[in-house]
């Protein structure tokens, strides 16, 4: 595997376990109030395009970290919705 392949796999990984708090207090809370559903829904489309390019360019990293990271934020935005 080349680096920049395990650099890509890292990055994505940070970025996506950045989401993992967020959620987590979320849930343990129940409380949303902080975050911002036009944020979330920016953050999301953008998360899905990215998603897309990754399958176009056929790369894995961009993949993988992008679709558990778009199911972390669909995770937040429905708490969002159910305890507004």
């Amino acid at each position: 595997m080349d680096t920049i392949v395990i650099v890509g796999y890292i990055a994505g990984a940070l970025t996506t376990v950045s989401f993992v708090p967020q959620v987590a207090r979320a849930w343990r809370l129940k409380e949303t109030r902080d975050l911002s559903l036009a944020m979330l829904l920016l953050f999301a489309l953008g998360i899905l395009l990215w998603t897309l390019y990754g399958i176009w360019t056929t790369s894995l990293p961009i993949i993988a970290a992008n679709v558990i990271t778009f199911i972390l934020v669909l995770l937040l935005l429905g708490m969002k919705l159910k305890y507004h």
